[in-house]
């Protein structure tokens, strides 16, 4: 049984996945898991392959929802993101974006196009 943030997050994936598509992103995969991190959507756009972090919060009482990406989430993402790009052999751009999504008291997506930069 999914606990209530398990579906918070679940319906934001949902409206990330449905907005990336509505601007021109092919989505590849969702929920991968790779070096015990998961990527919460796979995308391509042109040529760019882009791991997109998804954060939804009911309401931004305790702040935005992009702001619990932290450096220790970052440097897991790009951990897991540097396997897969190896598993597909893609040798071209790369990309990581944040979706950032608030539901009350409306629906607000705010996507971050390269959110950060592993290494840097």
């Amino acid at each position: 049984m999914k606990t209530h943030n398990q579906h918070t997050g679940a319906k934001g994936e949902e409206l990330a996945a449905a907005y990336l598509e509505k601007n021109g992103y092919i989505i590849l995969n969702k929920n991968i898991k790779a070096a015990k991190a998961e990527i919460d959507i796979l995308a391509k756009f042109n040529h760019i392959l882009v791991f997109v972090e998804v954060k939804t919060r009911n309401n931004n009482f305790f702040g935005y929802p992009e702001e619990s990406v932290g450096m220790k989430k970052e440097e897991n993402i790009a951990r897991a993101a540097a396997i897969i790009r190896e598993e597909l052999n893609h040798e071209e751009e790369i990309r990581f974006d944040i979706i950032s999504i608030t539901l009350n008291p409306t629906v607000e997506i705010h996507h971050i196009e390269d959110a950060f930069f592993p290494g840097l």
